[in-house]
């Protein structure tokens, strides 16, 4: 019997006219958004920044920083038939993972269209946490049909949660009292006592979305406020500081990760045919496993691999210093032949470049790449032509995020 739960807070459509939720920590962010700048994501007010988008950016290469991800989507799949089934409906194997443990992961439509990434935490022999950025409790639900003793809980309201990067992050997690925070290796899950519990309700894994070093604390609602206290008393000499959504977006450009709405469309958003992507056109092939069992979109994505993807994204390094935002890509300098378009770009202050993701036809990879950059300067359009070198490596990817322990600062 598959049993599906969703707690009442969870309930509320956030587009149904009420008024914003407010995050778990919200009273300590309220304090320091000295701009007032709020946005939403899923139902909550949401911080696009605080006071400057690249203030905050800089704290997060140089020092450390907090980003809420309480608005996270958070589902709770237990039961015997739990690893069956989200083996069944993500693209990657997830059959040999180790509890403690963190995999990112994708999932696809019949038509092996993206759906959403994500992440699977496995806390147990038949207890896991899938995380996304979009609500996906009734993909899950049908996800489990045919499965028996599977038990689906919507916790995206019930746990507090809280990113937390930059390269003094592991020295202030150790201020903090964490003992042996800096054995715990990347994509790993350590539990803390906290606030004088008898228990572990603290947990901490070793993701984030910045590319850099950084962690992901995990704890109950009624202990957030605290663990933000102690969490910003511990770091007051380490440079602590939020940032909001901008900042988020900077950091996770130079280490060449994607974000929905920007890369990908989500398949079940999408109105236009093919306006959404597959995990080849995304260059995450690596995250498709055919020697599995059957999953979602397996033979639509056997085609797409053996006949090559239409689109590829791929990492470019632009000339001058004009970020190339929503520039079309051309194969030559007389920009006659379309083959493409930047998704996400700008100028990096940690690389010293021009940087960008971009979607470019296939057939056009191995030839000349040119972006046509329109820009304003003393209130007068001004536009240029300018070549584009393909990127193999993230733009930027430190030593310290795979380092264990991390180097100390």
């Amino acid at each position: 019997m598959i049993t599906t739960m969703n707690p009442e807070s969870s309930a509320i459509d956030p587009y149904a006219g009420e008024r914003l939720k407010e995050s778990h920590f919200h009273p300590r962010q309220a304090a320091l958004n000295l701009r007032d700048a709020w946005s939403s994501w899923n139902g909550y007010k949401f911080a696009d920044y605080y006071y400057d988008e690249e203030y905050e950016y800089f704290c997060v290469r140089n020092s450390c920083a907090t980003y809420d991800i309480c608005p996270m989507q958070k589902y709770y799949v237990s039961g015997k038939d739990a690893q069956a089934m989200l083996n069944r409906m993500v693209t990657r194997n997830i059959a040999n993972m180790k509890e403690q443990r963190v995999t990112y992961v994708c999932w696809c439509t019949d038509e092996g269209r993206m759906v959403d990434d994500g992440t699977i935490f496995k806390l147990g022999p038949d207890k896991y946490m899938l995380t996304c950025g979009s609500p996906c409790l009734a993909w899950l639900r049908k996800s489990a049909f045919g499965f028996d003793a599977l038990t689906i809980e919507d916790m995206s309201d019930e746990i507090a949660a809280l990113s937390f990067q930059g390269p003094t992050s592991c020295a202030v997690l150790k201020k903090m009292g964490l003992a042996g925070i800096d054995t715990l290796k990347p994509f790993g899950i350590m539990h803390f006592p906290f606030a004088g519990s008898s228990g572990e309700p603290l947990m901490v894994s070793r993701t984030g979305f910045t590319g850099d070093l950084g962690y992901e604390l995990w704890i109950e609602p009624g202990l957030a406020l605290d663990l933000w206290d102690a969490l910003y008393a511990a770091g007051s000499d380490y440079g602590i500081q939020p940032y909001g959504e901008a900042a988020t977006n900077m950091a996770r450009l130079e280490a060449g990760f994607i974000m929905p709405g920007r890369e990908f469309n989500e398949a079940l958003k999408t109105v236009h045919y093919q306006h959404d992507q597959t995990p080849f056109e995304l260059s995450l092939g690596w995250l498709v496993d055919f020697k599995k069992p059957h999953f979602n979109g397996r033979l639509a994505l056997l085609k797409d691999r053996d006949n090559g993807p239409e689109y590829t994204l791929v990492k470019l390094d632009i000339e001058g210093n004009k970020p190339a935002e929503e520039s079309h890509l051309y194969s030559n300098e007389r920009c006659t032949k379309e083959i493409g378009y930047v998704t996400s770009a700008m100028w990096s202050p940690v690389v010293k470049a021009n940087i960008a993701l971009a979607m470019i036809k296939t057939q056009y990879l191995q030839g000349d790449i040119w972006a046509e950059i329109y820009y304003g300067r003393e209130l007068r359009h001004n536009s240029k032509v300018v070549r584009c070198t393909l990127q193999d490596k993230p733009f930027w990817a430190p030593g310290r995020a795979r380092q264990t322990p991390p180097p100390a600062y």
